[in-house]
């Protein structure tokens, strides 16, 4: 071979090398892009709730078991406590005492009543023979001595008439006093008992009693967890970087592990504004629209994608393409362009090239 071929030769050579440092190349195209938001999901009851109780105690026994529907009211767990017990047994003892005092058939006032109806009785007669013998004397018949003495009696009587009414007055005032306060403390006995029972505060289902007979619970421990019968929500935790871009009504896709790959639909229906400092997520909840699953239970998982916005067609390559700072590497070099949508294989070129452009992998 000559000179001019080994030089021919090399000049290929060198080429071919420099085409295969490139890798392997595309072009722009136009296709639908669709962008969204990963989220990890639990399905969880609306209105599920953790039932506790506000006083200590042993569980005496669960009025429910697990799957039970209930209405608001019902009981779920009784707690027992024998000194609510002793305190609600002699309050109640109390109470019928200060009833029978004031209302009952030998209540305290009889004797009093007695002894004012027998007043009343003689201050008639000594004041018949008191203003009798006044007239007398006004007509200067009789005795002054016998008309003091009728005088005196009918005032002796008078005030002690007076006493005896002052003194039950004051006496039913006292028990009346009495009687209510027993009242109150009867009934504030009761209500503490009552504390005693937890009852539900919706109508809905029991998903968990916490607590079996005969075990220690507290204030701070939850005994029962009750939620809504058949209506479920879905329960995703968003990374801080993406909960900008998630707005309530955006359209969710989801999966669930209970169903294998069937894709279901749901629409962002609430996001919560508190981020959890220990996870850095913020939880945003989901309801299905359709397809609804046919059977749901508390802590299902999956994984749901929120769509933030999609466009029909649009000018994508593939997001391997994309080195970082935005720029892509081309026949003359890194050259820096504007992205739009987002999705998990492409990213939207909206401007710095076209599709006559020729992309390269990033070195």
């Amino acid at each position: 071979m000559s000179v001019r071929g080994h030089i021919l030769f090399l000049i290929g050579l060198l080429a071919l090398a420099a085409c295969s440092d490139r890798g392997d190349s595309i072009r722009p195209r136009q296709t639908p892009i669709t962008e969204s938001v990963y989220a990890s999901l639990t399905i969880q009851p609306d209105s599920l709730y953790r039932a506790f109780t506000v006083v200590s105690g042993i569980v005496e026994r669960n009025r429910v078991e697990e799957g039970d529907r209930v209405e608001v009211g019902d009981p779920l767990v009784v707690i027992k406590n024998e000194d609510a017990e002793l305190n609600l047994g002699n309050a109640r003892l109390a109470y019928e005492q200060a009833r029978e005092d004031l209302k009952g058939e030998h209540h305290a006032l009889i004797d009093l009543e007695n002894q004012i109806e027998t007043a009343e009785l003689q201050l008639r007669d000594d004041s018949i023979n008191y203003f009798r013998q006044k007239n007398l004397w006004d007509q200067e018949i009789g005795t002054r001595v016998e008309f003091e003495k009728k005088k005196l009696a009918y005032e002796l009587t008078s005030n002690r008439l007076g006493k005896l009414e002052a003194e039950y007055r004051r006496r039913k005032r006292e028990l009346e006093v009495r009687y209510q306060q027993a009242a109150n403390d009867y009934r504030l006995a009761k209500l503490k008992r009552s504390d005693f029972t937890v009852r539900s505060k919706i109508r809905g289902k029991v998903y968990a009693l916490e607590k079996e007979p005969g075990e220690k619970v507290t204030i701070q421990e939850p005994v029962a967890a009750v939620g809504s019968a058949g209506h479920f929500v879905i329960e995703m935790r968003i990374d801080e970087r993406d909960i900008a871009r998630i707005r309530t009504g955006q359209p969710v896709f989801l999966t669930l592990e209970a169903y294998g790959d069937q894709v279901f639909r749901a629409e962002v229906t609430k996001i919560f504004p508190q981020k959890n400092e220990r996870n850095q997520t913020f939880r945003v909840e989901a309801e299905f629209t359709e397809p609804f699953p046919g059977q749901l239970y508390a802590g299902l998982s999956g994984e749901a994608n929120i769509r933030i916005a999609q466009k029909p067609s649009a000018l994508t390559i593939p997001a391997a393409y994309l080195a970082e700072s935005s720029r892509v590497r081309t026949d003359t070099g890194l050259v820096k362009v504007r992205t739009g949508l987002r999705s998990l294989e492409r990213v939207e070129i909206l401007a710095g090239i076209d599709s006559s452009t020729t992309l390269y992998l990033p070195e």
